[in-house]
This record gives structure tokens, C-alpha cells and sequence, in this order.
């Protein structure tokens, strides 16, 4: 829970941060379409998760999935555990790389004008020399049955194998709630050299509890430069 006084700053921190990726979104490399973030932390809440992403341009075809377990460790603190495969230049899925996530949700749910939370990630490429450390502020806002979502993220690459160097990420996402089961979506996705849009879908069905399916599905298109660039992205998460 925060006070007013912070809740001001972070809307500050917001406005800046808004200023700061309309400049430099572009510096960012890498597969920068994936999950669009929530700020929600659920408590004692355990979750398997399983994404795919495939993305194809008229030079490759890169396959991406992973697959994590994840838990609350407190009640706005929540901890998940990922291992990343990709299909590598011959064909073959390999084991690409782990990586800890951690979300910290500062607000509650309805409690201010918007709700916020921060994310953190560690990611250590396997067989090579190459790290990735994200930090990013994540933003909700709910109007009647719209929902409004904004993931900024800050990104640290380093290592012998690849070049030290920062890197920024924006991701949105503008979702109807129509029905639980059924919310779709416009999404967009910045990056360097890449710039991203297209529809979304998603949605929950409630078990007895707490247990609960999400479903969610994007495909995305780059929209700044002519050629074949599209990226699928679907993913299942079991909360119980």
C-alpha cells in the first residue's frame, strides 16, 4: 500500500518514463514481442506457464518457447522460475537459457486512479558467456470494461560473448473485457529497427478457489519497415 504522496510521484515517474521511450524505444534488439505484463500479485497463489512465440522474416524463422513455475512469496510478491528453448540455425530445440522473474505490485487493485507494479528478470544463457538483467515499471488502467496496459522495461546485456550495452523496451496493450473467457486486444511493441501492431486476444475460466486457466494469443506485425516481419505469440497459465 502506498500513500498519496507517492502515488504523485509515481504518476510523475510515469510521464517521464512516457517522454524517455517515445525518444529511445528504438534502441532495443533481440524477439521484443512476448507477454504483456499485469501488475496484479494474487496471495499464497502458484502458477505453471507455457508460451510460444514464433516470429518470420523474409531472412529467418526463430521458435521460441518456455516453460515456468511460479508463487507468491508474500502478498504484492510473486517469483517464477522460467527455462527458455529456441530452434537453433540447424533445426534443432535446445535449451536456451533459465531465468528468475520477479513481480512487485505497489498498489492495490482499484485503489488509485491507475495501479502499478514493477518487474525484475535475470537471464543466463546457457553454453555462452551472456547475461540479461530487466527492471521495468508496469501501469493498469480500468475504465468501465476497458483496460488500458503499459510495460516499460529497462534492459542490461553484458558478458564475453556479446556486447555490453543498455536497451529499451515498450509494450501496450488496449483490452475490452467483453467476457471473462473472451477480452480482445490491440497490441503494440517497440524496439530497435522494429515497431509492432496488431490484435490480441484473451481470457480466464474460474475453477472452484482460486484455480483458474488464462489463455492469451497476439499476432503481431512490424509496421515501420516493407518486408515480412509477423510474430505469433500464444500462452497457457494454470494458477491454483
Amino acid at each position: 500500500m502506498i500513500n498519496k504522496k507517492t502515488n504523485t510521484l509515481l504518476a510523475l515517474i510515469f510521464t517521464i518514463v512516457i517522454a524517455i521511450f517515445t525518444s529511445l524505444a528504438a534502441r532495443a534488439d533481440g524477439m521484443v514481442v512476448d507477454k504483456v505484463y499485469h501488475p496484479y500479485v494474487v496471495a499464497n497463489e502458484q502458477s505453471f506457464e507455457w508460451r510460444l512465440m514464433s516470429s518470420q522474416t523474409s531472412a529467418e524463422n526463430v521458435l521460441a518457447q518456455r516453460i515456468g513455475y511460479g508463487q507468491s512469496l508474500l502478498e504484492d510478491l510473486a517469483v517464477e522460475f522460467f527455462i527458455i528453448g529456441e530452434r537453433d540455425e540447424t533445426g534443432d530445440f535446445k535449451l536456451q537459457a533459465t531465468e528468475i522473474e520477479a513481480r512487485w505490485m505497489l498498489t492495490e487493485q482499484g485503489q488509485y486512479w491507475a495501479d502499478w507494479g514493477v518487474l525484475f528478470e535475470f537471464e543466463k544463457q546457457r553454453n555462452s558467456d551472456r547475461y540479461e538483467a530487466t527492471t521495468g515499471l508496469i501501469f493498469e488502467k480500468e475504465f468501465n470494461k476497458n483496460s488500458l496496459t503499459l510495460n516499460f522495461f529497462a534492459i542490461r546485456e553484458w558478458g564475453n560473448d556479446i556486447q555490453n550495452e543498455w536497451e529499451l523496451e515498450f509494450r501496450a496493450q488496449y483490452r475490452y473485457r467483453y467476457l471473462p473467457e473472451l477480452q480482445p486486444s490491440i497490441e503494440f511493441y517497440t524496439g530497435e529497427d522494429f515497431v509492432g501492431l496488431g490484435p490480441g486476444f484473451m481470457g480466464v475460466h474460474r475453477f472452484e478457489g482460486q484455480k483458474q486457466l488464462k489463455w492469451e494469443a497476439g499476432f503481431i506485425t512490424e509496421v515501420s519497415h516493407k518486408g515480412k516481419n509477423h510474430t505469433l505469440r500464444f500462452a497457457v497459465e494454470y494458477e491454483f
